[in-house]
């Protein structure tokens, strides 16, 4: 026993040098990261190194191999180059090679799915899941690609439309089918319109399906429903440590523009929040009879279906949210670190990468940040934390086309470092841990709780954030109650969702046509300068003709138009060739 005990000491002194030698050399191995951390507002200790500062096709979602090469799915992509993938050669932390590929149907901005799973590499466009086959040591896939999921609905310009998938431990796929419209409405996003009830949306739409993973060319029809009440989903993965499904689902829209006699301004552009969901197969999420205020802390009654934004009504029956997040801040991406190179706080902990709002005017837009939620025996211990910032490069965001990045994909490499995309510039970074592990605490984190009180983050005053500060008046009133949310208060819009009213035939050519838009709305695709839009404009008929002649006017006649003013008499004259309702 003596000879033991006297053999196993030098051999522990040996084993602790060893794994102190071991993790010295693996912090070694990191790359340097970028002066200022390209950009990036990180806890102390953490560095960013750009791997790419642009992509020809921007970028959505990625996936890490095990060799460290990177998937990206373009967000703008050509017939032959859906999907760009990157390595790094010589790991200094930038991908010196760059290959594009990927040959399948026209999409929209929306393809969105990134994943490596078992040697298959997995992505989507809008309606369909697709897999290749990962060849060891090749960059690029050089088997065929395979249909895995064919979302085969009928399609106009249906909303949330995005595909994101995940994998659980026993051979399924998980597909969410989003809501075809804002709160089911009998017409969609029309003022003062109730809601049908009960909603049929939810037959086949508002929620996410389970599928085998291996089997090609699956339907809806061939999947099994898992659960429902879920309006929206970008950010959706399995979480391994306690063997179930996590999302973040985006919650419904305007508040203030559907219901101007029950909501302000302000409690339009922060509610209702973003919900950070719990999964479990046959849960009911409560949309599109529900929503969930995260500062009452409680799920309400939607207007639609007779709420006043206090009552609760029917919704006690749908399971709660774990927490949720400020409205419209748009959660793309959602992931639980497996890695070992970040402190020890960060293990089993949820990262979520929220886009950034678009439609919180007359107030500065929201989010562009990357959120950290501790998770402790599987459930999240505490309030959410700023993990990185920065993204949007301005501050106030007014527009969301002022942000200079907005990030959208998370994704974890082999040693441990987390990737970030972003949709702007098609911009990629890597971050690192380089501090002390062991001594990360609570001081480390001191300036990015700091964080939480600047403008693209806390909530915004009522009064004083307010950018309007009732200074608009006629036409540029109505533009910015109606209008603004998605064309943006600087009329550029929101690029591939929202087209621009700036210097284009669509606001300055014939008025007859731009009138008859307003009336009755627009579907399908819609070419302006160049780009394609996909997004539904709904129709503005409840407006008055004055009302009408007056927006189109102010539009017309700012952002750099010049062109005539529309007068009443001419929306009054194209409405009544209107087809009746």
């Amino acid at each position: 026993m003596i000879l033991t005990l006297t053999r196993s000491r030098p051999f522990k002194v040996i084993l602790l040098l060893f794994v102190v030698f071991t993790l010295t050399r693996c912090k070694d191995k990191l790359p340097p990261g970028d002066p200022g951390n390209g950009g990036l507002l990180l806890p102390r200790g953490f560095e960013a190194v750009v791997v790419v500062d642009s992509l020809r096709g921007r970028a959505r979602q990625l996936a890490v191999n095990d060799n460290g090469d990177i998937y990206v799915k373009s967000r703008f992509s050509k017939p032959d180059a859906r999907n760009v993938v990157l390595r790094d050669t010589n790991g200094d932390g930038k991908a010196d090679s760059i290959k594009e590929f990927g040959s399948y149907e026209k999409e929209r901005t929306y393809g969105t799915a990134m994943r490596v799973h078992k040697g298959y590499l997995y992505l989507s466009s809008e309606l369909t899941v697709y897999r290749y086959k990962l060849t060891p040591g090749k960059m690029v896939p050089e088997d065929s690609i395979e249909t895995i999921v064919i979302d085969d609905h009928e399609h106009g310009s249906h909303e949330h439309i995005a595909k994101p998938i995940c994998f659980d431990n026993n051979g399924h796929l998980y597909v969410p089918f989003g809501a075809p419209s804002n709160s089911c409405q009998i017409m969609n996003r029309t003022p003062q319109n109730p809601g049908q009830d009960p909603c049929p949306q939810l037959d086949l739409h508002g929620g996410v399906w389970r599928f085998d993973e291996n089997k090609p060319r699956q339907t809806q029809k061939d999947g099994i429903k898992f659960a429902t009440g879920i309006r929206s989903v970008v950010a959706m993965e399995w979480n391994p440590m306690d063997d179930n499904l996590y999302l973040v689902m985006h919650g419904r829209d305007d508040l203030l523009r559907l219901w101007p006699n029950l909501f302000s301004p302000w409690q339009s552009a922060v509610l209702p929040a973003e919900e950070f969901l719990k999964v479990t197969e046959g849960a009911d999420f409560g949309w599109p009879y529900c929503y969930y205020d995260q500062l009452k802390e409680k799920k309400v009654l939607s207007p639609e279906y007779g709420g006043n934004g206090d009552s609760v009504g029917r919704c006690d029956q749908f399971q709660k949210p774990l927490m949720g997040f400020p409205g419209h801040w748009a959660p793309n991406d959602l992931y639980f670190y497996k890695g070992d190179q970040y402190p020890e706080r960060y293990k089993q902990g949820a990262f979520i990468a929220f886009h950034g709002s678009t439609n919180r005017a007359p107030y500065p837009q929201s989010g562009y940040i990357i959120v950290f939620v501790p998770f402790k025996d599987n459930k999240p211990t505490g309030q959410w934390e700023v993990f990185a910032d920065g993204f949007a490069g301005v501050d106030p965001v007014v527009d969301v086309s002022d942000a200079v990045y907005r990030p959208m994909g998370i994704a974890e490499g082999p040693d441990g470092s987390l990737y970030i995309s972003d949709t702007e510039k098609g911009k990629i970074w890597r971050i690192m841990y380089k501090g002390d592990k062991a001594k990360f605490g609570a001081e480390d984190l001191a300036d990015m709780e700091k964080r939480k009180q600047a403008t693209n983050v806390r909530n915004p005053d009522p009064i004083n954030d307010n950018l309007d500060k009732g200074k608009a008046v006629g036409g540029q009133k109505i533009y910015e109650t109606y209008c603004a949310t998605c064309h943006q208060k600087n009329g550029k819009g929101a690029s591939g969702r929202f087209p621009p009213l700036i210097n284009t035939e669509w606001v300055n050519g014939d008025k007859k046509r731009l009138i008859g838009i307003v009336l009755n709305g627009m579907e399908g695709n819609l070419e302006v300068n160049g780009e394609t839009f996909v997004n539904a404009m709904p129709q503005h008929s409840f407006l008055s003709d004055e009302d009408v002649a007056k927006t189109l006017t102010y539009i017309r006649q700012n952002f750099g138009n010049k062109a005539s003013a529309v007068e009443t008499d001419e929306v009054t004259a194209v409405r009544k060739k209107l087809p009746k309702k």
